[in-house]
């Protein structure tokens, strides 16, 4: 069984009740894989789905850890990964929103593309380890943060030298 087809949901049902009937679904996951690029842990949330009268209204609220990397000391680091998400599904295309989402005709959505394009686009672009991560030392390349080393001031002094000179030139 495919780790993601928890999030499909047969909702067949929702197309014979009447406007405003609504149903809440559970999910939660160890580990979820969207291939070939998102995996992700500890995954839950809920997705309450709506019918309406242009097709079923899906609010979801899912969240997940996904592993990353420092960009400054290079660590591995868990991000805490939260979405938000509001789509509807429509019943024809004249009710299509700009999301372009249909109700298939089997009546089974796969919430599995939505849950993967949102947690993307939660992933911070430079993941950090905490605010004040001091990063890698530019000359021996550890990780500073653990170490401090003797060198790091005189490569900051090296390379600022050349303004040294000019503030020193204007006195």
């Amino acid at each position: 069984m495919h780790p993601n087809n928890n999030l499909r949901l047969n909702v067949g049902f929702f197309i014979g009740q009447n406007v405003g009937y609504s149903r809440d679904f559970l999910f939660e996951s160890a580990h979820l894989t969207f291939d070939p690029d998102l995996y992700l842990s500890d995954f839950g949330g809920a997705a309450r789905i709506t019918r309406t009268a242009q097709g079923l209204l899906i609010q979801g609220k899912m969240n997940a850890t996904i592993l990353s990397e420092c960009v400054r000391c290079l660590t591995n680091i868990e991000l805490p990964l939260k979405i938000d998400f509001t789509e509807l599904y429509a019943f024809s295309s004249q009710s299509v929103t700009d999301s372009g989402l249909l109700l298939p005709e089997d009546a089974h959505i796969n919430l599995a593309p939505l849950v993967r394009e949102y947690m993307l686009l939660e992933v911070p672009i430079s993941p950090v380890c905490r605010a004040d991560c001091r990063g890698l030392c530019p000359i021996c390349g550890e990780n500073l943060n653990d170490t401090t080393c003797e060198h790091n001031d005189q490569a900051v002094e090296s390379r600022l030298s050349m303004l040294k000179t000019l503030l020193e030139q204007e006195d």
